[in-house]
C-alpha cells in the first residue's frame, strides 16, 4: 500500500510539473501568435487581475480569512506610484520610476498589513464586513480627497518607463513585464503554502484553538499572511495603473473589489491557478459580453456564472474539473 500511494503521490506530482511546463510555454509564445488586443486587453490584463486576485485567493485558500480589501491595497500602490511620478494633470512630485515604484510598494503592504491587524481582531462574516468598511472607506476618501488625490477625476498619463531603449507601453514588453512579475508571485504563493508557514497557516484556518494550545502565535501568523497578500496585490496595482494608464476612485470602488471576489471564487479559492482562470473567464465575459447580451447586462451575465459556478462546485472551475476526472476515470481494483 505504501508503495502503490508513493507511486500516486510521484505521478501527480510529475503531471503538475508537466502541466506547469506546457503553460509556461504556451505563455512565452501567446503574443507572437495573438494581435495586440488578445495580447494586452485580454492576456496582460487576464495576468494582473489574476495576481490580485491570488492575493485574496492566499488568504481565504489557506487562511480562512475572505479579505475584501485586496482592490484598495492596490489601489493605494497604484495612488502613491501617481502621486510621486509624473502624471498628466502635472499635480505628481516628479519622483524616478524606481523610487516612485518602490515607495508604493512598501506603503500598500503596511496598509495590508494595517488592515491584517484589524481584522485578524475578530473572524467570519465580521472580518468580510471590516474589510468591506475599509475598502469603502478608502474609495470615498480617495474621491473626496482633491488636495492630493485629485478626487473624482483621480490621475492620468501613467506610464511604465523606458528602460534600455524598450518601451514597456508598448503590447509585447508590457505582456512580458506582466508574466513575470505573475510568475514570481505565483510561485512564491506555491512555495509558501508547502512552507512550515503555509502548513501552519492551513492548520490555523482549519482548528485555531488546536494550533494556539500547541504553541503557534495564530494572530501574528495571520497578520504576516495580510502582508504577504498585500505585497502581491501591491505589485497588481501598479500594474494595473500602467495597464490602463489611469486610476481613479471608480478604479477601487465596490465593482472592482466584488469583481476580485468573483474571479478568486470562480477559479476556485482552493488553488492558486484558479485565480487566473477566474480571470480569463472573466475578461473574456467583460470583453465580449456585448456580443452575448447588451452590455449594460454584464453584471447580470457574470453573476448568473457565478451562481451556476457555486452552486455545482463550490471549489470553482477547477474542483468541477477533478469531478468530471474523478466520474470519467476507470475503475480500479
Amino acid at each position: 500500500m505504501r508503495g502503490s500511494n508513493a507511486q500516486v503521490i510521484r505521478g501527480t506530482s510529475q503531471a503538475d510539473v508537466l502541466w506547469h511546463v506546457l503553460v509556461f510555454v504556451f505563455l512565452l509564445v501567446y503574443p507572437w501568435i495573438a494581435s495586440p488586443f488578445w495580447t494586452v486587453q485580454i492576456g496582460a490584463q487576464s495576468l494582473i487581475l489574476g495576481m490580485i486576485a491570488l492575493s485574496l485567493t492566499f488568504l481565504a485558500g489557506y487562511g480562512g480569512m475572505v479579505s475584501l480589501a485586496q482592490v484598495s491595497v492596490a489601489g493605494c500602490a497604484g495612488y502613491t506610484v501617481a502621486v510621486l511620478g509624473v502624471n498628466s494633470f502635472n499635480m505628481g512630485l516628479g519622483w524616478p520610476w524606481l523610487a516612485a515604484v518602490i515607495l508604493a510598494i512598501v506603503i500598500a503592504t503596511l496598509f495590508g498589513t494595517l488592515i491584517g491587524a484589524i481584522s485578524v481582531q475578530t473572524t467570519g462574516i465580521y472580518t468580510i464586513m471590516i474589510t468591506l468598511a475599509i475598502a469603502v472607506g478608502f474609495y470615498y476618501f480617495a474621491r473626496q480627497n482633491y488636495n492630493i488625490l485629485n478626487g473624482w477625476n483621480g490621475f492620468a498619463g501613467l506610464k511604465p518607463p523606458v528602460i534600455g531603449g524598450v518601451n514597456w507601453r508598448d503590447p509585447v514588453p508590457f505582456y512580458y513585464l506582466s508574466l513575470a512579475v505573475v510568475a514570481v508571485a505565483y510561485f512564491v504563493v506555491v512555495y509558501l503554502r508547502r512552507s512550515t508557514f503555509g502548513l501552519s497557516l492551513q492548520g490555523i484556518r482549519d482548528n485555531d484553538r488546536r494550533m494556539q494550545a500547541l504553541g503557534f502565535n495564530v494572530r501574528a501568523h495571520r497578520i504576516l499572511a495580510y502582508t504577504v497578500a498585500a505585497l502581491i496585490a501591491s505589485f497588481g496595482g501598479v500594474l494595473m495603473i500602467w495597464l490602463n494608464g489611469r486610476i481613479s476612485p471608480g478604479s477601487i470602488g465596490i465593482g472592482p473589489t466584488i469583481d476580485i471576489l468573483v474571479i478568486a471564487v470562480i477559479g476556485g479559492l482552493g488553488h492558486p491557478v484558479g485565480a487566473f482562470i477566474g480571470a480569463v473567464l472573466f475578461t473574456l465575459l467583460e470583453n465580449f459580453a456585448i456580443d452575448l447580451i447588451a452590455s449594460e447586462r454584464f453584471n447580470l451575465l457574470i453573476g448568473a456564472v457565478f451562481l451556476a459556478i457555486v452552486l455545482f462546485s463550490p471549489d470553482g472551475l477547477l474542483g468541477l474539473w477533478q469531478k468530471l476526472r474523478q466520474w470519467t476515470a476507470p475503475a480500479t481494483h
